[in-house]
């Protein structure tokens, strides 16, 4: 069977990049306007933007002087330490994301570009991700103030907890890294939309995070802007949870269905983060999901956005979410068969969760392994038939993205011993504090985890 052509694309640019290149630190950017932070992908560290340099230069946004050096290093052939998610994935054998980034059209038409122009030339980017707010209305397990106005409640009523490691404690987020409030003027936020008119016209792909976009007016006053000058070429994307207030969803699907008539945009994704199928632990991992909502959500905007539109699940791989994870993938096929007539309408993506630590898959034991490796099994056997059924089954990239997973996962064996002490001590501490705060518990919600949770205790009471 023929490779899809996103793996395709991946394996001809990883000899064209070679051992440093990654086009997504030119033409990509994540910013965290809240914060005034910025990142090229999810993977890197946020660093700061210049607040004195965006008042004359709102390019600076993403152009930043640290943007700037690791863009030399690349182009020198150093690969910055920063990147070293994907250093780690390539170093294992596996396409990493600077492969499958730098691959798809939006990046891979500027190469020539990129490596014939100076180091420190300013460049406006074809990929812009961007929250304008952190106002949510979840406190997700693994989230913080940073992101979450519901974890900025929770740590003011509270204080922090008792972690070693200070993911929610208040004095972690002092600086640049505390969000300016949701009322205040956002200095920031004012430079992107002075930067708009500028960045419009060479935008091919535009998304909107947070927070959660269905409750920030920024997200109608681009949906407003694109309407009134529509971009054929555009691809816009939202990430949601999917759990707002009937009137916020109703009033955000209807601006949506004016996006996705005629010719105004390429294309429409729909990003709905939901990181496993079992819905008491999806309730558990993302405190204030309403998971019947959620599916009533996803099956209203199927039904109800015409076409040039699609749905993604962001299935973020914490040590919460594998036992569920057969069930969602079960979800996403049963949707594709209902939806997916003439193109591939629902997709997917696993990234892995890596802070805070305490929730990642490496400090699990290695029986958990296991779990996955017979999730990836029932995967192949689901594998996509494109002479029989070209969208009901799993794509090539889709399968070894999971086989990507389990293999960073089993490195956890090669953690040390007191690392893992000290993480599932951490693990320990946070839920059970997690359980007083929320009325929750984690036994009765997670059974199968009960010896993995009596031996995190141990660690905590005697460590």
């Amino acid at each position: 069977m023929s490779k899809s052509k996103f793996l395709s694309s991946a394996e001809e640019m990883k000899d064209k990049l070679g051992p440093s290149l990654c086009l997504a630190k030119w033409q990509q950017v994540s910013l965290h306007l809240p914060t005034g932070l910025n990142n090229s992908c999810y993977h890197p560290p946020l660093h700061e933007i210049d607040s004195a340099v965006i008042e004359f230069n709102p390019g600076a946004l993403h152009n930043t002087a640290h943007k700037k050096l690791q863009r030399k290093k690349m182009l020198q052939g150093e690969k910055p330490s920063e990147c070293s998610y994907c250093w780690n994935m390539e170093d294992a054998g596996h396409l990493s994301d600077r492969h499958y980034r730098s691959g798809e059209p939006w990046a891979a038409e500027h190469y020539d570009k990129i490596v014939n122009q100076p180091w420190d030339a300013d460049v406006v980017p074809s990929y812009v991700e961007v929250n304008f707010s952190n106002a949510c209305n979840l406190a997700c397990s693994y989230c913080s103030p940073q992101f979450s106005t519901e974890w900025t409640k929770d740590i003011n009523r509270w204080g922090a907890y008792p972690t070693k490691s200070p993911h929610n404690d208040p004095m972690h987020f002092k600086g640049r890294r505390q969000p300016i409030p949701v009322r205040e003027n956002n200095p920031y936020v004012e430079a992107f939309w002075k930067w708009w008119p500028e960045l419009y016209p060479n935008l091919k792909h535009f998304r909107m995070t947070g927070g959660e976009p269905l409750m920030d007016n920024n997200t109608h006053k681009v949906f407003d802007y694109i309407l009134s000058m529509p971009k054929p070429d555009l691809h816009v994307d939202v990430t949601s949870n999917f759990s707002v207030v009937p009137q916020l969803f109703d009033k955000y699907i209807d601006k949506v269905k004016q996006l996705c008539k005629g010719e105004r945009i390429e294309h429409f994704m729909q990003y709905v983060s939901l990181d496993t199928g079992d819905h008491d632990h999806a309730k558990y991992i993302r405190d204030g999901l309403d998971p019947q909502r959620l599916h009533s959500y996803v099956h209203k905007y199927l039904t109800s956005v015409p076409n040039r539109n699609s749905l993604t699940f962001i299935i973020t791989m914490n040590n919460l979410s594998i036992l569920g994870l057969q069930r969602q993938f079960e979800w996403i096929l049963e949707l594709r068969r209902l939806y997916s007539k003439d193109y591939q309408k629902i997709w997917f993506d696993t990234p892995v969760l890596r802070t805070p630590s305490w929730q990642s898959l490496q400090i699990l034991p290695e029986s958990y392994v296991n779990i996955l490796e017979n999730v990836y099994k029932w995967m192949e056997l689901h594998k996509l038939d494109e002479d029989s059924d070209q969208f009901a089954g799993f794509k090539d990239y889709e399968i070894q993205r999971l086989r990507r997973d389990i293999d960073w996962m089993k490195k956890g064996k090669k953690l040390s011993e007191k690392y893992l002490q000290e993480q599932r001590s951490d693990f320990y501490k946070f839920f059970s504090e997690y359980d007083k705060r929320r009325q929750l518990d984690f036994v009765a919600t997670f059974p199968q985890m009960k010896e993995f949770w009596q031996e995190c205790k141990w660690y905590a009471e005697n460590l």
